[in-house]
């Protein structure tokens, strides 16, 4: 190209751009005047033809050949438009200068490209923006590390490879301990201080080749590559440390943290991405457990994996069950101590199974609470409970309920709806929650029991000496019976101890106005124990167990007076 038009070339030069044109078919570039300006550190002999240009462009050097071929040519004088970009590197010391070529291709009579001619310009601040936008879309924000996405992805590619190497490599789980402690005392810009320096403490004990990245909020997931079960170890060690033995400045001042540490072994026990994360998760989780600031690596369980299993097969049988209507109720009696009239029965879950037999409230409800299944246990009691009160208006029940059912939405949607089914049945209806839901939250609890107290209904406390409720506590809720824990009854005949404890309990329940029952009654020597301090009802294996029978349907019931 010639300087016929050497003004058009001092602005494209001003612009950081250059026209040429190019003769394919001899290889030699043409160029405007002052490319040298735009290309400052390129050697004119390199300009002078396609090959020779080629060899310094980068990823790949026939990407301008490339871009005419794969372009459909177009008919007629105007050729035909193509874009690419490209990087120019002049030394393997020297930057990456990024171009853009814009430009047309005209064909030749066999119909493959003859001449090209265009424009570059350097393009690095795009390029720059690009990049940018990249590491944005792989790497967290806070840390620099890469996002949980990539993580994984890199995970995935590690496994592939040690499976077909046959080698071995770790990946690591790194839990923050108690870093809701650190949001309460000092705020969530501390937390996030706190969380950087973890990551640049753990970027610090890398080995070359080591993969680090931010999991979750308070964690980070590290992959060790050709590592065995002794350098894990080793290096769960080393970053346990770095994490503890010195103090993090903050703006708010030191803060002292610690992390703990799951960790396995790939691909030995983790042959995808997803099972290796699982069990990392499982391990850090056991590792908290036990201690905070230690490390775990997870090795096979022969016992935890039966009782998956089993949890499988048990849930599939609770929600059979439940479909079935094969949950259904037992009911035991609850007497009046002195005259041994009943006065109201427990309402207890049993599941009926295929061969007859039937699975008790202790087989079922710790199960069933442990898998999530527990709320839907209780709604079917209910249903149960309130049923058997419709059908029978001179009884009286109790249920349990679950801590997870005492702010379920939906039981109180279904209690609502029952209540207003089969008036006055709440009148007859008492709800027995265990003593460490109502130490969770008094207000929350409180709440509750006000609203059950809306249908008629009263409120047992069950299990009471197991935990910690004051009486001031059970007085604040409006609590109307206390059930006495049977692990302190059972043995008042033979225990000094138990016999003054329940002895304090009973008379002090008595100053309060709140009736108390007493559970795990065995013998009549107990019996008479307890009506002689003031007890008011007693249960167990002396009045009898439960069952699913319903006595009230042969006998006039003795009803349960009001409380207070």
């Amino acid at each position: 190209m010639t300087s016929a038009l050497p003004q058009a070339s001092a602005v494209l030069a001003s612009l950081g751009q250059a026209a040429f044109a190019w003769d394919i078919v001899t290889d030699a570039i043409a160029w405007s005047d002052h490319v040298g300006s735009v290309f400052p550190d390129i050697p004119a002999a390199s300009l002078e033809s396609g090959a020779e240009f080629s060899k310094l462009i980068e990823p790949e050097r026939s990407i301008r050949m490339d871009a005419l071929g794969h372009s459909p040519p177009a008919h007629g004088a105007d050729g035909t438009p193509y874009r690419i970009e490209y990087g120019v590197r002049t030394s393997t010391s020297a930057p990456v200068l990024w171009i853009e070529e814009t430009g047309c291709w005209f064909a030749g009579p066999d119909g493959k490209p003859a001449r090209a001619q265009g424009i570059v310009r350097v393009n690095n601040e795009r390029h720059a923006r690009d990049e940018q936008l990249m590491r944005l879309s792989r790497h967290d924000p806070l840390t620099g590390e890469l996002n949980r996405t990539h993580l994984v992805a890199a995970l995935a590619e590690t496994i592939e490879e040690t499976m077909r190497l046959r080698s071995s490599s770790a990946f690591m789980l790194i839990g923050i301990d108690h870093l809701a402690r650190v949001n309460d005392a000092f705020g969530f810009d501390v937390a996030d201080a706190v969380i950087a320096e973890i990551g640049k403490r753990i970027r610090a004990k890398l080995r070359g080749g080591d993969v680090l990245g931010r999991f979750s909020g308070n964690k980070f997931g590290l992959i060790l590559r050709n590592c065995t079960v002794d350098d894990t170890n080793t290096a769960a060690e080393r970053f346990l440390a770095g994490i503890r033995d010195a103090v993090i400045p903050t703006k708010s001042g030191p803060v002292s943290v610690t992390a703990s540490i799951g960790a396995i072994t790939i691909p030995r026990y983790g042959r995808n991405a997803d099972e290796a994360v699982n069990r990392a998760q499982e391990t850090l989780d056991g590792a908290k457990r036990r201690r905070a600031g230690s490390f775990a690596l997870w090795k096979p369980n022969v016992e935890r994996d039966a009782q998956r299993r089993v949890n499988i097969r048990v849930t599939d049988e609770i929600v059979t069950a439940l479909n079935e209507r094969r949950i259904v109720a037992a009911f035991e009696p609850v007497v009046e101590a002195r005259s041994r009239q009943p006065a109201f029965y427990e309402c207890l879950v049993r599941m009926e199974q295929a061969d007859g037999q039937a699975l008790l409230a202790p087989d079922i409800v710790p199960v069933a609470e442990r898998l999530g299944l527990i709320r839907m246990v209780d709604h079917r009691v209910l249903e149960l409970a309130v049923a058997e009160l419709a059908v029978s208006p001179n009884v009286r029940l109790s249920l349990n309920i679950s801590p997870d059912t005492t702010m379920d939405p939906d039981w109180w949607t279904s209690i609502e709806s029952l209540m207003q089914a089969y008036p006055g049945a709440g009148e007859r209806l008492i709800v027995e929650i265990t003593e460490t839901v109502a130490i969770q939250d008094i207000d929350d609890v409180r709440g509750f029991v006000t609203r059950l107290k809306n249908f008629g209904s009263q409120i047992a406390i069950d299990d009471f000496g197991a935990g910690y409720t004051s009486f001031r506590n059970l007085r604040k809720l409006g609590v109307d019976i206390v059930k006495i824990d049977g692990a302190f009854v059972q043995n008042i005949a033979r225990s000094a101890d138990d016999r003054a404890f329940v002895q304090t309990l009973i008379d002090l329940a008595r100053r309060l106005q709140i009736k108390t029952v007493a559970e795990w009654v065995q013998d009549e020597e107990a019996a008479v124990m307890l009506r002689e301090w003031g007890c008011d009802y007693i249960q167990g294996r002396l009045i009898g167990l439960a069952s699913p029978e319903r006595p009230w349907a042969a006998q006039t019931e003795t009803v349960l007076p009001a409380a207070g």
